[in-house]
């Protein structure tokens, strides 16, 4: 077994993103007395093995659609290059579907006695549905990716299902002012995604793959980048400001992590550079999480 490759293909570097959406959705249980460590590890495990199940999908349906070939700009792929086959490939998404709904079933079975009857139908529907969008994302006759609907996809799962779904599990139900919180960090990813984008334009063009940064160009991606961190960044002010503690503004501290960012994606003309911010974006949204868990464990 190819275990570099293997690690290759879960693209860990993504992996801070599906940790800030729970640390978020925790904190926001933990301001309201209901948090739970139980909860919030087999919250943790679930939304690890649906990220890596993403990835991996991406993985074989980028190969198969060609979107992967070589000598596109950024790291090499697991089963375009080789490293790994499609007959495995295709196992690795079988089991880890596999261990989603299993981590995924566990995660509702110790959140039953919060939730409704109503409720745990829901939030097991709302779990095989994220099951379904991770692979179906570049996988199938019409995956949603290459019709320009991934960021849509992605904010809603990333931000408005992770952030309020995880919050559910341990309040029984959602509250209006989680949506708040839950869309800035949706739109963070939103803005991780829009570095991958930019970075694959041409091979996306190339494959098929229509992208919104396909369809509307870099110079409108990088715009849209501007949009999607400064809203974030107003929408957890504003959360903060109308239901939040003092303490909790030192969350806003990670988005200073964004501003030599947002200054490199306005001066670059280098675009096989633009990889280089996966990284800053998913670690700072991963920072301004941890910042507002700190906050909230110490004003509650």
């Amino acid at each position: 077994m190819n275990i570099k490759a293997w690690i290759s293909a879960f693209r860990l570097r993504t992996l801070p993103l599906s940790f800030s959406l729970i640390i978020v959705g925790s904190s926001l249980a933990y301001a309201e007395n209901v948090f739970d460590w139980t909860i919030f590890s087999l919250a943790i495990l679930t939304t690890l093995f649906l990220q890596i199940l993403s990835n991996i999908s991406n993985d074989y349906g980028d190969a198969v659609s060609g979107a992967d070939f070589a000598g596109r700009v950024g790291p090499e792929r697991a089963v375009q290059s080789g490293a790994i086959t499609y007959s495995q490939m295709r196992s690795a998404i079988y089991v880890f579907a596999l261990l989603s709904l299993v981590s995924g079933i566990t995660l509702l079975a110790f959140s039953y006695p919060r939730l409704n009857t109503g409720g745990f139908i829901l939030m097991l529907s709302i779990g095989i549905a994220s099951i379904i969008a991770a692979i179906c994302y570049t996988i199938g006759r019409r995956p949603y990716g290459y019709r320009g609907l991934g960021d849509l996809s992605v904010f809603i799962f990333f931000g408005l299902v992770g952030v309020m779904g995880s919050f559910t599990l341990y309040y029984g139900a959602p509250l209006a002012s989680v949506i708040l919180p839950a869309s800035s960090i949706g739109l963070l990813s939103m803005g991780v995604l829009n570095m991958n984008n930019m970075r694959d334009h041409d091979s996306d063009q190339r494959s098929g793959k229509n992208t919104l940064i396909v369809r509307y160009g870099i110079e409108w991606g990088r715009r849209y980048q501007f949009v999607v961190i400064i809203l974030a960044f107003v929408l957890f002010a504003v959360y903060i400001y109308m239901f939040g503690k003092p303490l909790q503004y030192i969350s806003l501290v990670g988005f200073l992590r964004l501003i030599p960012h947002l200054h490199f994606i306005s001066d670059s003309k280098n675009d096989s550079r633009i990889d280089t911010q996966l990284k800053v974006v998913s670690l700072a949204t991963l920072l301004i999480s941890i910042l507002f868990a700190i906050g909230t464990f110490i004003a509650y």
